[in-house]
């Protein structure tokens, strides 16, 4: 399959919650980046076709976005808008997620230089 993104995304695991038509759905961001996520929601979810509020609290943000397709429980969504504060990051979540970005940083080039 051709990849269509700007970026990669980084594979993650975290909490989110989607909403839409005042309908909330728990879900799993199985991978993000600046411009969208692949989210998994539980088998029989029902949400509207075009858009949804995602919140994931370990971000500490809230994205508006456009689903892009959509394939049993898995959905591919474009963030729309720039995120928004769920709640205020502390100086220890901003070092730990500088930290996070900064080892998938060196695994890509660890990776890179092993070949795969």
């Amino acid at each position: 399959m051709d990849e269509r993104r700007k970026n990669a995304r980084d594979k993650v695991i975290f909490g989110g919650v989607a909403t839409s038509d005042n309908k909330v759905k728990e879900c799993v961001v199985r991978d993000i980046s600046e411009e969208g996520a692949r989210i998994e929601f539980k088998s029989g979810a029902r949400l509207p076709k075009d858009q949804i509020s995602l919140a994931i609290a370990r971000k500490g943000r809230s994205f508006l976005a456009k689903i892009i397709w959509w394939r049993d429980n898995i959905v591919g969504v474009a963030f729309t808008d720039p995120p928004t504060d769920v709640s205020p990051p502390s100086d220890l979540e901003e070092r730990l997620r500088k930290s996070e970005k900064k080892k998938r940083q060196l695994q890509r080039q660890i990776n890179d230089l092993l070949g795969g």
